[in-house]
Protein backbone atom coordinates (compact mmCIF):
# COMPACT_ATOMS: atom_id res chain seq x y z
CA UNK A 1 0.00 0.00 0.00
CA UNK A 2 2.61 2.73 0.66
CA UNK A 3 4.08 2.08 -2.90
CA UNK A 4 0.69 2.06 -4.08
CA UNK A 5 0.67 5.62 -2.14
CA UNK A 6 4.60 6.63 -3.09
CA UNK A 7 3.65 5.68 -6.69
CA UNK A 8 0.97 8.53 -7.09
CA UNK A 9 2.57 11.10 -4.48
CA UNK A 10 6.26 11.35 -5.13
CA UNK A 11 5.65 12.03 -8.76
CA UNK A 12 3.04 14.71 -7.61
CA UNK A 13 4.62 16.05 -5.08
CA UNK A 14 7.80 16.61 -7.38
CA UNK A 15 4.98 18.07 -9.88
CA UNK A 16 3.70 20.44 -7.32
CA UNK A 17 7.18 21.76 -5.45
CA UNK A 18 7.89 23.20 -8.93
CA UNK A 19 5.01 25.32 -8.67
CA UNK A 20 5.70 27.27 -5.65
CA UNK A 21 9.55 27.04 -6.29
CA UNK A 22 8.28 28.78 -9.69
CA UNK A 23 6.91 31.81 -7.35
CA UNK A 24 9.90 31.77 -4.61
CA UNK A 25 11.82 32.49 -7.92
CA UNK A 26 9.83 34.73 -9.67
CA UNK A 27 9.62 36.62 -6.23
CA UNK A 28 13.83 36.07 -6.37
CA UNK A 29 13.52 38.22 -9.69
CA UNK A 30 11.31 40.63 -8.86
CA UNK A 31 13.51 41.37 -5.82
CA UNK A 32 16.10 41.95 -7.63
CA UNK A 33 15.01 44.80 -9.94
CA UNK A 34 14.63 48.22 -8.41
CA UNK A 35 12.41 48.73 -4.94
CA UNK A 36 12.70 44.97 -3.75
CA UNK A 37 9.44 45.45 -1.37
CA UNK A 38 7.54 47.59 -4.46
CA UNK A 39 8.38 45.31 -6.71
CA UNK A 40 7.38 42.05 -5.08
CA UNK A 41 4.15 43.67 -3.71
CA UNK A 42 3.23 44.31 -7.33
CA UNK A 43 3.94 40.96 -8.30
CA UNK A 44 2.18 39.43 -5.82
CA UNK A 45 -1.07 41.46 -6.27
CA UNK A 46 -0.62 40.49 -9.99
CA UNK A 47 -0.03 36.81 -8.86
CA UNK A 48 -3.42 36.85 -6.65
CA UNK A 49 -5.21 37.88 -9.24
CA UNK A 50 -4.43 35.21 -10.93
CA UNK A 51 -4.59 33.02 -8.18
CA UNK A 52 -8.52 33.94 -8.21
CA UNK A 53 -8.74 32.98 -11.39
CA UNK A 54 -7.25 29.63 -11.98
CA UNK A 55 -8.54 28.79 -8.60
CA UNK A 56 -12.19 29.20 -9.38
CA UNK A 57 -11.53 26.84 -12.66
CA UNK A 58 -9.59 24.44 -10.34
CA UNK A 59 -13.31 22.74 -10.24
CA UNK A 60 -12.75 21.02 -13.58
CA UNK A 61 -9.66 19.16 -12.01
CA UNK A 62 -10.97 18.21 -8.94
CA UNK A 63 -14.73 16.77 -10.36
CA UNK A 64 -13.48 14.93 -13.13
CA UNK A 65 -10.49 13.27 -11.11
CA UNK A 66 -13.32 11.95 -9.01
CA UNK A 67 -15.49 10.79 -11.33
CA UNK A 68 -12.46 9.33 -13.45
CA UNK A 69 -10.90 7.21 -11.01
CA UNK A 70 -14.29 5.17 -9.72
CA UNK A 71 -14.74 4.55 -13.38
CA UNK A 72 -11.46 3.23 -13.64
CA UNK A 73 -11.41 1.03 -10.32
CA UNK A 74 -14.73 -0.53 -12.28
CA UNK A 75 -12.54 -1.10 -15.45
CA UNK A 76 -15.25 1.23 -16.88
CA UNK A 77 -13.36 3.20 -19.94
CA UNK A 78 -16.14 3.99 -21.81
CA UNK A 79 -16.71 6.22 -19.15
CA UNK A 80 -12.81 7.37 -18.85
CA UNK A 81 -13.36 8.07 -21.93
CA UNK A 82 -16.57 10.46 -22.04
CA UNK A 83 -14.70 11.89 -18.67
CA UNK A 84 -12.03 13.32 -20.87
CA UNK A 85 -14.56 14.81 -23.86
CA UNK A 86 -16.29 16.62 -21.28
CA UNK A 87 -13.24 17.84 -19.20
CA UNK A 88 -11.86 19.07 -22.48
CA UNK A 89 -14.99 20.65 -23.57
CA UNK A 90 -15.62 22.44 -20.67
CA UNK A 91 -12.09 24.20 -20.75
CA UNK A 92 -12.27 25.15 -23.81
CA UNK A 93 -15.65 27.08 -23.38
CA UNK A 94 -14.57 28.49 -20.19
CA UNK A 95 -11.03 29.64 -21.87
CA UNK A 96 -13.04 31.72 -24.47
CA UNK A 97 -15.12 32.85 -22.15
CA UNK A 98 -12.16 34.51 -20.27
CA UNK A 99 -10.28 36.19 -22.65
CA UNK A 100 -13.49 37.91 -24.12
CA UNK A 101 -14.29 39.10 -20.68
CA UNK A 102 -10.49 39.90 -19.78
CA UNK A 103 -11.22 43.75 -19.45
CA UNK A 104 -13.46 44.23 -17.33
CA UNK A 105 -12.08 41.26 -15.42
CA UNK A 106 -8.66 43.01 -15.07
CA UNK A 107 -10.39 46.67 -14.41
CA UNK A 108 -12.45 45.48 -11.57
CA UNK A 109 -9.42 43.17 -9.99
CA UNK A 110 -6.99 45.62 -10.36
CA UNK A 111 -9.33 48.11 -8.65
CA UNK A 112 -10.47 45.60 -5.96
CA UNK A 113 -6.81 44.80 -5.07
CA UNK A 114 -5.36 48.24 -5.28
CA UNK A 115 -3.02 47.44 -8.14
CA UNK A 116 -0.97 50.16 -9.88
CA UNK A 117 0.43 50.20 -13.51
CA UNK A 118 2.87 47.22 -13.27
CA UNK A 119 0.34 45.36 -12.08
CA UNK A 120 -2.21 46.35 -14.70
CA UNK A 121 0.40 45.54 -17.70
CA UNK A 122 1.29 42.22 -15.90
CA UNK A 123 -2.27 41.12 -15.88
CA UNK A 124 -3.32 41.93 -19.86
CA UNK A 125 0.38 40.55 -20.95
CA UNK A 126 -0.56 37.65 -18.29
CA UNK A 127 -3.98 37.00 -19.07
CA UNK A 128 -3.25 35.01 -22.69
CA UNK A 129 -1.69 31.78 -20.40
CA UNK A 130 -5.00 31.23 -19.05
CA UNK A 131 -7.44 28.96 -21.50
CA UNK A 132 -3.96 26.92 -21.89
CA UNK A 133 -4.03 26.78 -17.28
CA UNK A 134 -7.71 25.45 -17.49
CA UNK A 135 -6.66 22.91 -20.15
CA UNK A 136 -4.08 21.72 -18.22
CA UNK A 137 -6.68 21.67 -15.14
CA UNK A 138 -8.89 19.31 -17.19
CA UNK A 139 -6.50 17.11 -18.81
CA UNK A 140 -4.25 16.74 -15.17
CA UNK A 141 -7.50 15.20 -13.52
CA UNK A 142 -8.17 12.97 -15.75
CA UNK A 143 -4.75 12.03 -15.83
CA UNK A 144 -5.03 11.67 -12.00
CA UNK A 145 -8.17 9.29 -12.31
CA UNK A 146 -6.34 6.96 -14.17
CA UNK A 147 -3.85 6.75 -11.87
CA UNK A 148 -1.26 7.97 -13.32
CA UNK A 149 0.82 11.11 -11.28
CA UNK A 150 4.21 10.97 -13.89
CA UNK A 151 2.30 12.53 -17.07
CA UNK A 152 1.23 15.69 -14.82
CA UNK A 153 4.89 15.51 -13.46
CA UNK A 154 6.21 15.91 -16.51
CA UNK A 155 4.79 18.43 -17.84
CA UNK A 156 4.79 20.69 -14.62
CA UNK A 157 8.46 20.29 -14.52
CA UNK A 158 8.62 21.14 -17.63
CA UNK A 159 6.55 24.50 -17.49
CA UNK A 160 8.14 26.00 -14.81
CA UNK A 161 11.83 25.19 -15.59
CA UNK A 162 10.96 26.65 -19.05
CA UNK A 163 8.86 29.68 -16.75
CA UNK A 164 12.23 30.23 -15.14
CA UNK A 165 14.62 30.27 -17.99
CA UNK A 166 12.52 32.35 -19.83
CA UNK A 167 11.53 34.37 -16.90
CA UNK A 168 15.45 35.29 -16.58
CA UNK A 169 15.82 35.70 -19.96
CA UNK A 170 12.75 38.86 -20.44
CA UNK A 171 13.41 40.73 -17.10
CA UNK A 172 17.14 40.56 -17.44
CA UNK A 173 18.32 40.57 -21.14
CA UNK A 174 15.02 42.13 -22.66
CA UNK A 175 14.68 44.51 -19.72
CA UNK A 176 10.86 43.87 -19.83
CA UNK A 177 10.65 44.16 -15.37
CA UNK A 178 7.32 41.89 -13.93
CA UNK A 179 5.74 41.67 -17.44
CA UNK A 180 8.81 39.88 -18.61
CA UNK A 181 7.79 37.10 -15.65
CA UNK A 182 4.15 37.07 -16.83
CA UNK A 183 4.67 36.93 -21.06
CA UNK A 184 7.09 33.59 -19.31
CA UNK A 185 4.07 31.88 -18.30
CA UNK A 186 2.39 33.06 -21.34
CA UNK A 187 4.92 30.80 -23.03
CA UNK A 188 5.41 27.90 -20.89
CA UNK A 189 1.80 27.66 -19.76
CA UNK A 190 0.64 26.63 -23.58
CA UNK A 191 4.46 24.83 -24.32
CA UNK A 192 3.01 22.25 -21.31
CA UNK A 193 -0.31 21.96 -22.68
CA UNK A 194 0.85 20.95 -26.26
CA UNK A 195 3.21 18.55 -24.60
CA UNK A 196 0.52 17.68 -22.78
CA UNK A 197 -1.86 16.21 -25.42
CA UNK A 198 0.96 14.98 -27.22
CA UNK A 199 1.76 12.53 -24.08
CA UNK A 200 -2.01 11.54 -23.28
CA UNK A 201 -2.09 10.19 -27.58
CA UNK A 202 1.28 8.34 -27.01
CA UNK A 203 0.46 6.91 -23.45
CA UNK A 204 -3.54 6.37 -23.84
CA UNK A 205 -4.10 6.00 -27.41
CA UNK A 206 -5.33 2.31 -26.31
CA UNK A 207 -7.21 2.93 -23.11
CA UNK A 208 -9.68 5.54 -25.19
CA UNK A 209 -12.55 4.44 -26.86
CA UNK A 210 -15.24 5.25 -29.01
CA UNK A 211 -18.09 7.17 -27.31
CA UNK A 212 -20.94 8.31 -28.60
CA UNK A 213 -22.23 11.87 -28.28
CA UNK A 214 -25.19 11.13 -26.60
CA UNK A 215 -22.92 9.06 -23.99
CA UNK A 216 -21.12 12.46 -23.74
CA UNK A 217 -24.26 14.35 -23.36
CA UNK A 218 -26.54 11.92 -20.99
CA UNK A 219 -27.86 13.52 -18.67
CA UNK A 220 -27.96 11.60 -15.96
CA UNK A 221 -23.99 11.71 -15.64
CA UNK A 222 -24.37 15.34 -16.80
CA UNK A 223 -26.56 15.84 -13.69
CA UNK A 224 -23.75 14.08 -11.56
CA UNK A 225 -20.71 16.03 -13.36
CA UNK A 226 -22.44 19.28 -12.73
CA UNK A 227 -23.62 18.39 -9.08
CA UNK A 228 -20.22 17.69 -8.31
CA UNK A 229 -18.39 20.18 -10.14
CA UNK A 230 -21.26 23.11 -8.45
CA UNK A 231 -20.10 22.03 -4.90
CA UNK A 232 -16.32 22.27 -5.94
CA UNK A 233 -16.62 25.78 -7.30
CA UNK A 234 -18.43 26.84 -4.36
CA UNK A 235 -15.39 25.57 -2.12
CA UNK A 236 -13.25 27.00 -4.51
CA UNK A 237 -14.32 30.55 -4.24
CA UNK A 238 -14.12 30.30 -0.58
CA UNK A 239 -10.55 29.48 -0.68
CA UNK A 240 -9.84 32.23 -3.33
CA UNK A 241 -11.71 34.84 -1.31
CA UNK A 242 -9.69 33.80 1.75
CA UNK A 243 -6.17 34.00 0.04
CA UNK A 244 -7.19 37.10 -2.23
CA UNK A 245 -8.14 38.68 0.60
CA UNK A 246 -5.19 38.02 2.42
CA UNK A 247 -3.13 39.49 -0.36
CA UNK A 248 -5.20 42.68 -0.29
CA UNK A 249 -5.70 43.15 3.81
CA UNK A 250 -2.10 42.84 3.42
CA UNK A 251 -1.50 45.19 0.87
CA UNK A 252 -3.97 47.61 3.09
CA UNK A 253 -1.68 47.92 6.04
CA UNK A 254 -0.01 51.21 4.98
CA UNK A 255 3.36 49.50 4.76
CA UNK A 256 5.19 48.06 1.69
CA UNK A 257 7.45 46.25 4.16
CA UNK A 258 4.08 44.42 5.78
CA UNK A 259 3.37 43.55 2.13
CA UNK A 260 6.30 41.88 1.49
CA UNK A 261 6.96 39.78 4.40
CA UNK A 262 3.34 38.30 4.28
CA UNK A 263 4.11 37.65 0.52
CA UNK A 264 7.39 36.02 1.75
CA UNK A 265 5.77 34.31 4.43
CA UNK A 266 2.95 32.88 2.36
CA UNK A 267 5.71 31.32 0.12
CA UNK A 268 6.99 29.29 2.60
CA UNK A 269 3.50 27.55 3.84
CA UNK A 270 2.46 27.38 0.03
CA UNK A 271 5.78 25.24 -0.92
CA UNK A 272 4.41 23.29 2.79
CA UNK A 273 1.17 23.07 0.95
CA UNK A 274 2.45 21.78 -2.23
CA UNK A 275 4.85 19.09 -0.75
CA UNK A 276 1.82 18.24 1.70
CA UNK A 277 -0.86 18.05 -1.46
CA UNK A 278 1.08 15.04 -3.11
CA UNK A 279 -0.17 12.72 -0.60
CA UNK A 280 -3.81 14.62 -1.14
CA UNK A 281 -3.85 13.31 -4.73
CA UNK A 282 -3.09 10.28 -3.72
CA UNK A 283 -5.45 9.55 -0.98
CA UNK A 284 -7.62 11.24 -4.16
CA UNK A 285 -6.59 8.42 -6.54
CA UNK A 286 -6.22 5.53 -4.68
CA UNK A 287 -9.98 6.28 -2.45
CA UNK A 288 -11.79 7.14 -5.86
CA UNK A 289 -10.28 3.40 -7.10
CA UNK A 290 -10.62 1.67 -4.25
CA UNK A 291 -14.49 3.07 -3.86
CA UNK A 292 -14.93 2.21 -7.72
CA UNK A 293 -13.71 -1.24 -7.28
CA UNK A 294 -15.70 -2.24 -3.62
CA UNK A 295 -12.57 -2.94 -2.15
CA UNK A 296 -13.10 -1.13 1.77
CA UNK A 297 -10.09 -3.00 3.55
CA UNK A 298 -7.27 -1.59 0.66
CA UNK A 299 -9.38 1.92 1.15
CA UNK A 300 -9.20 1.96 5.33
CA UNK A 301 -5.17 0.82 4.63
CA UNK A 302 -4.28 3.88 2.15
CA UNK A 303 -6.17 6.19 4.46
CA UNK A 304 -4.40 5.94 7.70
CA UNK A 305 -1.14 5.23 5.76
CA UNK A 306 -1.36 8.53 4.34
CA UNK A 307 -2.72 10.31 7.58
CA UNK A 308 0.97 9.34 8.64
CA UNK A 309 2.61 10.33 5.51
CA UNK A 310 1.21 14.12 5.73
CA UNK A 311 1.86 14.61 9.49
CA UNK A 312 5.67 13.33 8.32
CA UNK A 313 5.74 15.81 6.18
CA UNK A 314 4.46 18.77 8.23
CA UNK A 315 7.43 17.92 10.82
CA UNK A 316 10.07 18.24 7.95
CA UNK A 317 8.87 21.41 6.44
CA UNK A 318 8.47 22.82 10.48
CA UNK A 319 12.29 21.74 11.05
CA UNK A 320 13.77 23.02 7.85
CA UNK A 321 11.40 26.69 8.78
CA UNK A 322 12.86 27.13 12.11
CA UNK A 323 16.12 26.28 11.30
CA UNK A 324 16.52 28.60 8.08
CA UNK A 325 14.10 31.13 7.81
CA UNK A 326 16.47 34.02 7.43
CA UNK A 327 18.41 32.00 4.80
CA UNK A 328 15.68 31.62 2.60
CA UNK A 329 14.45 35.75 2.82
CA UNK A 330 17.77 36.71 1.97
CA UNK A 331 17.78 34.36 -0.87
CA UNK A 332 14.07 36.75 -1.75
CA UNK A 333 15.97 40.30 -1.76
CA UNK A 334 18.31 41.85 -3.93
CA UNK A 335 18.33 44.94 -2.42
CA UNK A 336 20.68 44.10 0.61
CA UNK A 337 20.08 47.03 2.70
CA UNK A 338 16.32 46.60 2.86
CA UNK A 339 16.95 43.22 4.41
CA UNK A 340 18.02 44.00 7.61
CA UNK A 341 14.57 46.39 8.08
CA UNK A 342 12.51 42.74 6.16
CA UNK A 343 13.94 40.36 8.60
CA UNK A 344 12.59 42.48 11.65
CA UNK A 345 9.64 42.46 10.71
CA UNK A 346 9.48 38.86 9.88
CA UNK A 347 10.93 37.90 13.08
CA UNK A 348 7.41 39.43 14.39
CA UNK A 349 5.67 36.56 12.18
CA UNK A 350 7.57 33.69 11.88
CA UNK A 351 5.80 31.59 14.18
CA UNK A 352 2.92 31.68 12.30
CA UNK A 353 4.29 30.04 9.59
CA UNK A 354 5.76 27.67 11.93
CA UNK A 355 1.86 26.94 13.12
CA UNK A 356 -0.10 27.20 9.76
CA UNK A 357 1.61 23.74 8.57
CA UNK A 358 0.25 21.94 11.61
CA UNK A 359 -3.36 23.14 11.14
CA UNK A 360 -2.81 22.49 7.81
CA UNK A 361 -1.75 19.03 7.44
CA UNK A 362 -5.06 16.62 7.42
CA UNK A 363 -7.64 19.07 6.60
CA UNK A 364 -5.52 19.17 2.75
CA UNK A 365 -6.00 15.37 2.95
CA UNK A 366 -9.62 15.59 4.00
CA UNK A 367 -9.65 17.43 0.90
CA UNK A 368 -8.22 14.80 -1.24
CA UNK A 369 -9.97 12.10 0.36
CA UNK A 370 -13.64 13.84 -0.11
CA UNK A 371 -12.85 14.66 -3.97
CA UNK A 372 -12.26 10.73 -4.57
CA UNK A 373 -15.07 9.86 -2.80
CA UNK A 374 -17.14 12.64 -4.19
CA UNK A 375 -18.65 13.80 -1.16
CA UNK A 376 -18.51 17.32 -2.67
CA UNK A 377 -21.47 18.63 -0.47
CA UNK A 378 -19.17 17.84 2.20
CA UNK A 379 -16.56 19.80 1.14
CA UNK A 380 -18.40 22.89 0.37
CA UNK A 381 -20.13 22.97 3.61
CA UNK A 382 -16.82 22.96 5.65
CA UNK A 383 -15.37 25.21 3.80
CA UNK A 384 -18.43 27.89 4.46
CA UNK A 385 -17.83 27.25 8.00
CA UNK A 386 -14.44 27.82 7.89
CA UNK A 387 -14.60 30.82 5.45
CA UNK A 388 -17.12 32.36 7.80
CA UNK A 389 -14.77 31.80 10.84
CA UNK A 390 -11.85 33.17 9.05
CA UNK A 391 -13.53 37.02 8.40
CA UNK A 392 -14.59 36.81 11.67
CA UNK A 393 -11.63 36.59 13.27
CA UNK A 394 -9.92 38.82 11.10
CA UNK A 395 -12.43 41.56 11.29
CA UNK A 396 -12.39 41.13 15.30
CA UNK A 397 -9.06 41.36 16.11
CA UNK A 398 -7.57 43.30 13.59
CA UNK A 399 -7.89 46.61 15.34
CA UNK A 400 -6.62 44.72 18.31
CA UNK A 401 -3.33 42.44 17.24
CA UNK A 402 -2.80 44.12 13.88
CA UNK A 403 -1.19 41.78 10.90
CA UNK A 404 -1.45 38.82 13.99
CA UNK A 405 -5.14 38.83 13.43
CA UNK A 406 -4.62 38.25 9.85
CA UNK A 407 -2.38 34.84 10.02
CA UNK A 408 -4.31 34.23 13.43
CA UNK A 409 -7.58 34.15 11.10
CA UNK A 410 -5.88 31.95 8.35
CA UNK A 411 -4.29 29.08 10.68
CA UNK A 412 -7.42 28.74 12.18
CA UNK A 413 -9.92 28.95 9.27
CA UNK A 414 -7.51 25.78 8.14
CA UNK A 415 -7.72 23.77 11.14
CA UNK A 416 -12.04 24.45 10.95
CA UNK A 417 -11.55 23.02 7.58
CA UNK A 418 -10.26 19.86 8.46
CA UNK A 419 -12.61 19.49 11.56
CA UNK A 420 -15.35 20.36 10.03
CA UNK A 421 -14.79 17.75 7.11
CA UNK A 422 -14.07 14.87 9.45
CA UNK A 423 -17.23 15.10 11.78
CA UNK A 424 -19.55 15.91 8.54
CA UNK A 425 -18.32 12.58 7.44
CA UNK A 426 -19.25 10.89 10.57
CA UNK A 427 -15.89 9.98 11.54
CA UNK A 428 -15.46 9.12 7.89
CA UNK A 429 -17.85 6.51 7.73
CA UNK A 430 -19.51 7.88 4.85
CA UNK A 431 -16.34 7.53 2.66
CA UNK A 432 -15.91 3.44 3.47
CA UNK A 433 -19.85 3.44 3.11
CA UNK A 434 -19.28 3.87 -0.75
CA UNK A 435 -16.85 0.80 -0.89
CA UNK A 436 -19.17 -1.09 0.19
Amino acid sequence: MNREIFRIAIPNIISSITVPLMGIVSTAIAGHTGDSAQTIGALAIGVSIFNFIYWNCSFIRMGTSGLTAQAFGAEDFRTTTAMLVRAVAVSVALGAVILILQYPLGELSLWMMNGTEIVSDYFYARIWAVPAGIMLFGLNGWFTGMQNAVIPMCTSVFINILHVLLSLWFVFGCNMGIVGIAYASVVSQWSGMILSVVLLVIFFRHTLVKVEVSQILDLSSLKEFFAVNRDIIIRTFCIVAVYTFFTAASARMDSATILAVNTMLMQLFTLFSYMNDGFAYAAEALTGRFIGAKDIASLRSCLKRCVVWAMGTAVVCITIYIGWWQDIFSLFVGDTSSLPQILTVAEEYIGWVIAVPVAAALPFLMDGIMVGATLTRILRNSMLVSTAAYFAIYYCLTPIIGNNALWLAFTAYMAIRGIAQYYMSHSLKDVYDKAL
